[in-house]
């Protein structure tokens, strides 16, 4: 069995199935899980939109349904939040981007375009500011040189990229499996910084995020997008949110180091790091060119704030790279937000995704809670 890690100092919020009651409200209180669900509060967004969300998880009355080594089933900690990710918030991350539209999703072209876009940018791109006129110079130099890429713009460009990483309810959370669409044959896990934003966008926490990646689909064409990123089971949140106190803040999600272990069923370990202090755009930036007058997420939403990971290291062949294989086991970890654990599968073999808002609300409905 596995079970998380998480920072007894933390204030957690998160959601756990309890079998024949359903979706339940839980936090961490001396490594005993607390279920307080409530009609006060009877979904996560309820607990977040709060203006005293932290004094209410420190004081909600509730139910200890185990320690924390229990066999929970951990749901994503979310649950009616839009689920959206940041791309490209890296300057390593926006080049293997490049790397992958030139090579048309093939990992051997790839590894070829690696080196000689390395060549040529060297490292010009170190604390480059995007949007401004060392950037746009950057820009004109890459594209002179026939490395012109949407990913240019929304990597160095005034505008980030923001998508739909996934619908609502349908993330998965810790110990789930996570799913890779059949279609794909390289593919890597993102390992992210999730950020909870209310629906004033104001950040009251964070969590771990898996945004799995299909590099092959998005590598033929940017606007493969929604197809390589949106697929059952493609979105592992978790273990719990843990909201900002005076013991957690923004400042340390910028400072954040990431862990990420990949381990093989044929014994493979993959190691790797993503760190939020090389972030080319500020969190809280991120959160305003998603939410504001422009546009409104009246539950709130989960906002991933992307990746400085992009795996290069070969896993069968010489040049073939880094790609997933059934049955790997993804850890991400941070010291302050815990561990996020998961297993790959295919899509198609992950439990499909049946419970969406409408069955959560009759859920609630019958338990006397809205």
């Amino acid at each position: 069995m596995i079970i998380p890690t998480l920072d007894s100092d933390g204030l957690w919020l998160g959601r756990v199935e309890r079998a024949g009651i359903g979706p339940s409200i839980v936090t961490l209180r001396q490594g005993r899980v607390v279920d307080i669900t409530s009609a006060t509060a009877p979904t996560a967004r309820d607990v977040l939109e709060r203006d005293d969300a932290a004094d209410y998880l420190r004081a909600a009355k509730g139910e200890d349904v185990g320690p924390l080594e229990a066999d929970h089933r951990w749901l994503a900690p979310c649950d009616l939040q839009a689920v959206k990710a940041c791309g490209v918030t890296f300057a390593g991350s926006m080049v293997e981007r490049v790397i992958e539209e030139q090579a048309a999703g093939d990992p051997a072209k790839a590894d070829a375009i690696r080196a000689r876009i390395g060549d040529r940018i060297g490292d010009s791109l170190s604390n480059i500011v995007p949007g401004s006129k060392e950037a746009v110079q950057v820009k004109e130099a890459l594209v002179t040189e026939g490395l012109w890429s949407p990913y240019l713009e929304v990597g160095i460009g005034p505008d980030a990229e923001v998508f739909s990483k996934a619908q609502v309810l349908s993330s998965v959370g810790f110990g789930a499996d996570i799913g890779l669409h059949p279609i794909s044959t390289w593919n890597n896990p993102e390992p992210e910084v999730v950020l909870a934003v209310t629906s004033q966008g104001q950040i009251k926490g964070a969590t771990l995020g898996n945004d799995v990646n299909l590099r092959d689909v998005e590598g033929r064409s940017a606007l493969l997008l929604s197809k390589a990123k949106d697929n059952n089971a493609s979105c592992a949140i978790g273990p719990m949110i843990r909201l900002f106190d005076e013991t957690f803040s923004l400042d340390d999600i910028r400072q954040a180091e990431l862990t990420l272990t990949v381990i093989g069923p044929e014994g493979f370990v993959l190691n790797g790091s993503s760190s939020m202090s090389q972030i080319s755009r500020d969190p809280a930036d991120l959160v305003g060119q998603t939410i504001g007058r422009h546009h409104q997420y009246p539950d709130g939403l989960m906002l991933f704030l992307g990746t400085l990971f992009a795996p290069t290291q070969d896993r069968d062949t010489p040049g073939g790279g880094f790609t997933h294989k059934l049955g790997d086991v993804v850890t991400i970890a941070n010291d302050q937000l815990g561990t996020l654990t998961n297993t790959v599968r295919l899509s198609t073999e992950c439990p499909e995704w049946t419970f969406g808002a409408s069955h959560l609300m009759r859920n609630l409905a019958q338990r006397g809670l809205i």
